[in-house]
């Protein structure tokens, strides 16, 4: 099966063919991070008129990269939720107007699905496993005992980690898209240069949940506090000791979930599984197999979005084309299991 997957949750423009729920054909992504970097962050009326003038030419050049004509696409898949609400409307419309002229058959995708499918387009993973979803508006640590069948461990109480990293790169005027630019300068700064404190909140079922929203102020608002003596408060210093706290306040949660649940198979995905000290300090733990996407596949992609739709469509689901889309989805609730298509329910 030729799925072609379409994705407009934020501000990329995604197209990809998939067969089989393994081989990627092409995989086109149109970003616009240039139109948004003058604001420090994602424009919503920006995103959906850049997405208005894009869909067809990207989904256009996902078909010729695969060599294919619509008339060989097995089915079609779209993320519905959640994200930008004018964003999401441009590729859901797009695409189930696209099915029902070429008479082919529709899934609706949640995103989040998408972003833990994503590892599976370039290896081999049993199920189950933990998953560990983190991007600028999630931090999810979940069992995942299929695509569709997933209990929800922990999650933010506040700040997702990549909105952490934008905060603060946007405060220090480091630039856009905060992820990178601070992974970029902490590679010529001292993570040493500050302590900043790790949350110890939470125990029984919120044993899982992390929280940025204390880091976020110790390092804008009180840095001094917490700043040591003969340390330049330079922005790769800063950029450093605010990365190291950043990902062991994560990690300090998953170890706790491998500990409680004995699965030692962990799936990243999401915008910030790129980052590379979280990357290398799980590489520091050889007792965890850690299964990272390819870099192009952890930011939002039609790839993930056409893989997980030949999952539903293989199984035989469908979305009605009158589904629509939400900006949010209740996928936070502990307990998440057997998710159908199109939505996300307890």
């Amino acid at each position: 099966m030729k799925i072609l997957g379409i994705e407009s949750s934020c501000d990329e423009t995604a197209a990809a063919v998939v067969e089989d729920g393994r081989q990627i054909l092409s995989n086109v992504v149109a970003t616009q991070i240039p139109f948004h970097q003058e604001f420090n962050g994602v424009v919503p009326e920006i995103a959906s008129r850049k997405h208005a003038e894009w869909i067809l030419p990207v989904v256009q050049q996902a078909l010729n990269d695969a060599h294919l004509s619509l008339s060989d696409i097995d089915g079609i898949a779209a993320t519905n939720r959640p994200g930008l609400m004018g964003s999401l409307l441009v590729g859901l419309t797009f695409a189930k107007t696209l099915a029902w002229s070429a008479g082919k058959p529709f899934v609706a995708v949640n995103h989040m699905l998408g972003h833990l499918y994503a590892a599976h387009l370039s290896a081999d993973i049993q199920y189950p496993y933990l998953g560990l979803l983190v991007s600028g508006g999630h931090c999810i640590i979940c069992k995942v005992d299929d695509f569709d069948d997933i209990t929800v461990l922990g999650t933010t109480v506040d700040d997702a980690p990549g909105e952490a990293f934008d905060k603060v790169a946007k405060f220090y005027g480091l630039g856009y898209p905060g992820g990178v630019v601070i992974d970029r300068l902490a590679k010529n700064g001292d993570p040493a240069a500050a302590c900043f404190p790790i949350p110890s909140l939470h125990k029984g079922e919120h044993r899982y949940d992390v929280s940025y929203s204390g880091l976020k102020t110790a390092v804008i608002n009180q840095i001094d506090q917490f700043w040591n003596p003969g340390y330049e408060k330079s922005p790769e210093n800063i950029s450093a000791a605010f990365q190291e706290t950043a990902v062991r306040i994560l990690l300090s949660r998953l170890f706790r979930a491998v500990e409680d649940t004995g699965l030692t198979t962990v799936v990243a995905g999401g915008g910030v599984a790129a980052n590379s000290r979280l990357r290398s300090m799980l590489a520091e733990h050889p007792e965890i197999n850690c299964i990272f996407p390819p870099l192009k596949l952890c930011t939002d992609n039609g790839a993930m979005i056409a893989g997980v739709g030949y999952r539903f469509l293989k199984r035989g689901d469908r979305s009605p084309l009158d589904i629509t889309a939400s900006a949010r989805v209740p996928l936070f609730k502990r307990g998440l299991k057997n998710v159908a298509p199109g939505k996300m329910s307890t």
